[in-house]
């Protein structure tokens, strides 16, 4: 028996799915839901089957609602499914909207007063008495709410045929040794799978059994990673003001460095302070920098625009500085802070005049911990901004992970000359471009000698650090930074490509990756159509972009917003590829899926 979908596709309700389907879970936020769906996801991940976990959250104001999905994917497919295969309602707001969007054959699981199974007759719905069963197995009426959702971890786990003592590992290790709280919660757990087992009939529909394709791997968000990069990279001055979705990238910065970066004395070695505004962050970025001091920041979109100004100020003076955009949809609350691409713009040519920023865009947790590393050494090698592009998927999602290799070598502290250096020079000037690479050198306060560093006037200034209006000083100013920027392109991370001569490209980048590579696979074994993909990986485009443009005959370029921002920037570079540039875009607030790709390149092939 199968059922046609809307978009075309068909569902077959007579497969076993062994290890290879999806679960949804809605519930209301600020109800306990993230420590019951992060049990479940890793109960899954410890039985050896590649999983990731996408919270799909409108806020993170307590009591709105919020959805969690988990896949599953023997192939190690971490991208957000689109079709949703296993359906748990939890909140009443939510809960009929949730049960109409589904497939025919779907599976429900649902809080029995929600009466579900009247809205349709075309899913296999399972009703279950959740206030009930938290009632008898937790003593304390305060915590019910709580611990309500471990119940359907029990369920879920008794229909599934999942390994209940990996579930009590997961619970332990989420609860971090809090005994009383593991007891409650494992009692939860326990009573939803006895009630599941006495009174749902069994399914074959979807299955997990162990497998070993985990082994090694850790789970992690993007914004940890970042974290762990930044301290890696010897970070020594924060200044930050929280927004989502980038706030735990520094909140977790605190965390690392409270056990990690104290010296013999026990003091930090590291100063994290949140300021008052944005504008108020850029400034101690750039501060710092001036001062010799490896600083950075981590905000969202809203908080680029509120920067921009400082930015500016840091790139036509030169001075280093790392900033982490976790971009969301836009300003504003609510759906504004889900996923998006929405910043490259505004990040490949943040502030006034004509400025060309370095970006870095890791697509996986690895590269979220390496190019966090290297964007310091970017950022005083070039003496500049240096922009570090995630978003929400990357920076707050679950994603499975090789763990990190450890940074080898020593800090790139770029140009930077001493009392002995300065004594040396004849013809000493700041913003000299000595060894013709656009990259000036630099000297820090406090440097001896009488030729120590210099304030200066943004772009008003000539070779000498010397203030100017002159038209011919601020051209030479213009063009030496280009040049710096041409200069970069042997330095930034090179693209990944991956070449089967067929001439029909796809570009993409960030965490649009894991879509693309399903979606590959199913242009290929469904469709007969074989694809090149380049994942960029930073600006400025390098000479592998070049002959990856070359080559092609169409390339799709993959982002996720409205306008194809990245598209616009490869047409600006590479006019005479215009037309070969198509959009597949998706901006939704939702994670990017396979399906969206598959479908658009096919109208586009029709």
């Amino acid at each position: 028996m199968s059922t046609a979908l809307a978009n075309g596709h068909t569902l077959d309700h007579t497969k076993t799915l062994v290890n290879d389907f999806s679960i949804e879970i809605g519930t209301v936020n600020g109800s306990g839901s993230q420590t019951a769906n992060s049990v479940l996801m890793r109960t899954i991940f410890q039985m050896g089957v590649p999983v990731s976990g996408k919270n799909l959250f409108p806020s993170n104001i307590a009591g709105l609602p919020t959805w969690f999905q988990i896949r599953a994917n023997t192939k190690g497919y971490v991208a957000r499914k689109a079709i949703v295969d296993l359906m748990i309602c939890m909140n009443p707001e939510t809960a009929k909207d949730d049960v109409l969007k589904l497939a025919a054959g779907a599976l429900v699981i649902y809080d029995e007063p929600l009466k579900l199974n009247t809205l349709r007759d075309d899913l296999i719905y399972y009703p279950v008495p959740f206030q009930k069963l938290v009632t008898a197995s937790c003593p304390e009426p305060k915590l019910h709410k709580l611990v309500k959702n471990m119940i359907y971890v029990g369920v879920a786990g008794q229909m599934l045929g999942l390994d209940m003592n990996e579930t009590k590992n997961a619970i332990t290790k989420q609860l971090k040794g809090k005994q009383k709280a593991i007891e409650i919660n494992q009692a939860a757990v326990d009573a939803g799978y006895a009630w599941a087992a006495e009174n749902m009939p069994a399914q074959n529909r979807l299955k997990v059994v162990p497998d070993n394709k985990t082994t090694g791997n850790i789970i992690i968000d993007g914004n940890a990673a970042c974290a762990l990069g930044s301290m890696f990279a010897g970070v020594q001055v924060v200044g930050w003001y929280p927004i989502t979705p980038s706030s735990s990238l520094v909140e977790s910065l605190i965390d690392y460095a409270d056990e990690h970066r104290r010296d013999e004395n026990g003091k930090l070695t590291v100063a994290i302070v949140q300021m008052e505004d944005e504008l108020a962050s850029a400034g101690v970025v750039f501060g710092a920098g001036w001062a010799g001091a490896r600083s950075m920041t981590s905000t969202s979109g809203p908080g680029i625009s509120l920067m921009s100004e400082f930015i500016g100020l840091g790139y036509f003076s030169e001075i280093p500085g790392v900033f982490f955009n976790v971009a969301r949809t836009g300003p504003s609350t609510g759906l504004p802070t889900r996923t998006m691409q929405g910043d490259i713009d505004i990040c490949a040519k943040c502030s006034h005049g004509d400025t060309l920023h370095i970006n870095l865009y890791p697509g996986n947790m690895s590269e979220c911990f390496d190019f966090a590393y290297e964007s310091f050494n970017l950022a005083e090698r070039f003496q500049t901004p240096v922009f570090v592009v995630t978003d929400l998927d990357l920076g707050m999602q679950n994603w499975m992970s090789k763990p990190f290799t450890y940074p080898e070598g020593d800090f790139d502290r770029g140009k930077v000359v001493g009392e002995k250096e300065l004594a040396a020079m004849k013809d000493w000037g700041r913003y000299k471009d000595v060894d013709g690479d656009g990259i000036p050198y630099r000297s820090l306060p406090g440097t001896p000698g009488g030729k120590g560093a210099y304030f200066t006037r943004g772009s008003g200034h000539n070779a000498m650090a010397l203030y100017s209006e002159k038209p011919e000083d601020y051209k030479e100013l213009v063009d030496r930074l280009r040049a710096k920027y041409e200069t970069a392109k042997q330095y930034v991370p090179k693209p990944i490509v991956d070449g089967t001569g067929s001439k029909r490209g796809v570009l993409a980048f960030g965490s649009s990756d894991p879509a693309v590579m399903e979606a590959r696979d199913v242009l290929s074994e469904r469709f007969q159509k074989k694809t090149d993909y380049l994942r960029l990986r930073a600006l400025p485009f390098t000479s592998e972009v070049d002959a990856f443009i070359k080559e092609s005959d169409v390339i799709y370029v993959v982002e996720q917003n409205r306008d194809g921002q990245m598209k616009a920037l490869l047409r600006e570079f590479y006019p005479e590829a215009a037309t070969k540039l198509k959009s597949v875009l998706h901006y939704n607030g939702m994670a990017l899926d396979a399906q969206t790709i598959v479908d658009q390149i096919n109208a586009f092939e029709k």
